[in-house]
């Protein structure tokens, strides 16, 4: 009778033990545990659109998880710092960047990076986009994108500017495509910020420039600025009378402000791909998806390859643009 007992003591252990395992959350049951602290590394100040996204997440998986979350902003060298930091942390799958679109603009602009863009990292996801806009000031005579190259073009090469918050930043990048697509010739005049280029855009003393979407959108609604084309493949709910740029006859290709999650190279497939289902169905919650589009990111998802695709895509092209442009960081 006392071996019966023993039995079923040892039954009902087994059992509990498995309907705890099947409640695990889906990382927590990969090589990352549940109370296990995780460190996403943002290579931006406190404040910017990458550190609110890191803030966001993590809280949403220490309450979901339980695991604790700890948001580190490495600054310098343009992002470099953290991003360096990230590439050589354990591929333990504690470590995480929050990457955005300087990642792929600093692999084109140094041949010196002291890690490999590609082969030093893992992506997680691509967790969400925002659509650039060309702006010009109010006295700029142009109407639309037509204008505004026969305005540069004919009447005026080399004296029209244009801002951007420095050189290097995917806003300078993308308008150096621009020029090298339709054969423009205009002036850069860098910032150390966005909001300082973008007052001056409102004040006149710079023409033009491209724009992160919602940073340009309370301006444009003002009427402090116009937004002449938007650079993606459908128009802006926002702004549903501003064509794209395929629809302005530019067939360029679409760049947008991303952002995104890493992890260091050879962090286990299982783990990836855990915190990548996580992460997606992060993504779905209404309140998530409510303080993205506040952030002005709309969110992506999907599977890791979506990130991987994208950054390998960019630097490509950002390579060809600084090299016909001969741009150097100082």
């Amino acid at each position: 009778m006392k071996i019966y007992w023993l039995f079923i003591a040892g039954l009902s252990a087994l059992l509990n033990a498995s309907f705890v395992f099947s409640q695990t959350p889906p990382l927590a049951a990969s090589a990352t545990n549940a109370t296990s602290p995780l460190l996403f590394i943002v290579p931006s100040s406190a404040g910017t659109t990458g550190d609110q996204l890191a803030r966001l997440i993590g809280a949403k998986i220490t309450q979901r998880m339980g695991s604790p979350v700890m948001v580190d902003n490495r600054l310098g060298a343009g992002g470099l710092i953290g991003i360096d930091f990230v590439a050589k942390a354990p591929a333990d799958g504690k470590t995480f960047l929050f990457s955005a679109t300087a990642f792929s603009t600093l692999a084109a602009l140094r041949n010196d990076l002291p890690y490999d863009p590609i082969k030093n990292f893992s992506p997680v996801i691509l967790l969400g986009t925002s659509p650039l806009v060309f702006a010009v000031t109010n006295s700029m005579p142009a109407q639309n994108m037509k204008e505004f190259i026969d305005y540069v073009g004919k009447q005026r090469p080399n004296s029209v500017n244009y801002a951007s918050p420095g050189v290097g930043s995917v806003h300078h990048l993308t308008t150096e495509m621009f020029l090298q697509h339709t054969g423009l010739q205009m002036i850069h005049v860098p910032y150390k910020a966005t909001a300082n280029s973008l007052t001056d855009i409102v004040a006149g003393h710079v023409q033009s420039g491209f724009v992160v979407l919602q940073t340009a959108a309370p301006l444009v609604q003002n009427g402090k600025m116009r937004i002449l084309a938007v650079m993606g493949t459908n128009r802006s709910p926002q702004f549903p009378a501003s064509p794209t740029f395929i629809e302005s006859g530019l067939n360029m290709p679409v760049i947008n402000a991303w952002f995104g999650i890493s992890a260091p190279a050879n962090v286990s497939p299982t783990t990836i791909g855990a915190f990548n289902s996580e992460l997606n169905q992060i993504l779905k919650l209404p309140d998530v998806q409510v303080a993205m589009q506040k952030m002005g990111v709309n969110p992506v998802g999907g599977a890791p390859d979506k990130l991987d695709t994208l950054v390998k895509n960019e630097i490509k092209i950002w390579s060809q643009v600084v090299k016909k442009a001969d741009i150097t960081l100082e």
